[in-house]
């Protein structure tokens, strides 16, 4: 039993526990909060809502529309759709805002809220304690409900927004006849990025998972381990590269011609490449979770590189107040603000393939032809104090410099390590990056077992 309210959303596992889980009481209550602090004040009271494959979604879609309908507001119901797609198209139409319903990389005994502002964006973590706060809302009653209006277009439109950039070339992209293994996770991801594939031009598709049924073949985390059927599957035919998606289709991985996986951290570094490659002292951003080879490549074409604490809207407003050409996390996320203020699979998917079509190249040659870092990524249980963990590692790491605008972030000499409290599971993480993997294991290693001395 779990429920987690953070800037990443309401999430909860099943168990319609109130207040112990995202039960269908705790639906309706933050659903509630969202109209009256968010909605309520706005002129044209429509809000968008969609959801991935996720076998508790249609329950929890309706309980979020009637919500919404009783208080008087619209609904726009754009229905299985990527959480990308639900922001440009909240954003194009002009709606309040937006609910995408999706749990992200949790598995399908999880779902979420996840809320938007009327830019399509995640609301500030300002926004986020108003609604959390703990109260019981009450329905408004007006004198007429709202109505709720299906619109089955939301992809198309999203397709032809990033189909559309200077810097993703359907052209380049078909003449290079690429051959593309995807793995959707049985979710939104298995429709979205075969039918942008196909749109680029791409003819050779194999589709692995792609049937949006809620069923999940494998952890929905795309981390090297849980993707081994796609791996396989490239190792034994005759494929350019794989994509995997996680079930909202905002993260963006993919494996190499030769069946190994390309490692997302390096989903935005390959994005970036191509975008800074063409532009004058460009400027990118990631979170203090990603992966030093942004840095790096940023400083290859002199541009400049921030950082934020993590979270998809505290990565937004660091770009926003540095004018980011490109930024994203670490996770596979690629947030290019020409088409939207989000993380974006189908996005990073069209840099990446003009990229390699432009230069020729092969997905494991672009790997060997960026800064070679390694990251090593682990999670524990951890019933005791964040201040105390920080505190004891400030201490103990104090001649290193040391960030502590997320948990604390200590920088070695061309390595770091990471501790954070997730916003997305009860747990603390610790990331660590080195030039190589036992390197970062063993940093990663040497803080859990001081962790236990806190």
């Amino acid at each position: 039993m779990t429920l987690i309210k953070s800037i990443s959303g309401i999430r909860g596992t099943l168990e319609n526990i109130p207040g112990d889980s995202l039960s269908d009481y705790d639906v309706k209550q933050f659903t509630l909060a969202y109209y009256l602090e968010i909605i309520a004040d706005k002129l044209n009271q429509i809000v968008v809502i969609g959801r991935d494959a996720r076998k508790s979604g249609k329950n929890i879609a309706n309980i979020v529309s009637n919500t919404l309908v009783q208080n008087g507001c619209d609904v726009i119901d754009v229905g299985l759709v990527t959480t990308p797609t639900l922001g440009i198209y909240t954003k194009k139409v002009n709606a309040s805002g937006g609910i995408m319903i999706s749990a992200s990389h949790n598995d399908e005994k999880w779902n979420a809220l996840k809320l938007l502002d009327n830019n399509g964006e995640f609301l500030s973590p300002e926004k986020v304690s108003l609604i959390v706060e703990e109260k019981e809302r009450k329905i408004l009653k007006p004198d007429e409900q709202g109505e709720i209006i299906k619109y089955n277009n939301a992809l198309k439109d999203h397709i032809n927004l990033v189909s559309s950039q200077q810097l993703v070339s359907l052209d380049r992209v078909s003449e290079r006849n690429f051959k593309i293994a995807v793995d959707g996770i049985n979710s939104v991801g298995g429709i979205a990025v075969p039918k942008f594939l196909h749109h680029l031009g791409v003819k050779k598709i194999k589709k692995i998972n792609c049937e949006p049924n809620g069923e999940f073949a494998h952890n929905p985390e795309p981390l090297p381990e849980n993707i081994v059927q796609i791996c396989d599957e490239i190792k034994g035919g005759d494929f350019d590269l794989g994509i995997v998606v996680d079930p909202d289709a905002d993260r963006l991985c993919l494996v190499d011609e030769k069946g190994e996986p390309f490692g997302e951290e390096y989903t935005l570094v390959a994005a970036a490449e191509h975008v800074i490659s063409k532009i004058e002292k460009p400027i990118t951003c990631s979170n203090l979770s990603s992966s030093l080879a942004l840095k790096k490549i940023t400083e290859k074409y002199s541009g400049k590189y921030c950082s934020s604490p993590v979270g998809e809207i505290n990565v937004v407003e660091k770009m926003k107040a540095e004018k980011a050409d490109i930024g994203g996390e670490g996770n596979g996320g690629v947030i290019f603000p020409s088409t939207h203020y989000g993380r974006d699979s189908l996005i990073g998917i069209g840099l990446i393939l003009t990229l390699l079509a432009e230069r020729n190249l092969k997905l494991s040659e672009l790997k060997q032809s960026l800064p070679e870092y390694y990251i090593h990524k682990s999670k524990t249980k951890f019933s005791g104090s964040l201040a105390n963990v920080v505190k004891y590692f400030s201490e103990e790491f104090s001649e290193f410099n040391i960030d502590l605008r997320d948990g604390i972030r200590i920088n070695f000499e061309n390595s770091w390590t990471h501790i954070r409290k997730s916003n997305t599971e009860p747990v603390i993480r610790i990331i660590s990056e080195a030039t190589t993997l036992d390197k970062a294991s063993s940093i990663s290693n040497k803080i859990i077992s001081k962790l236990h001395l806190v």
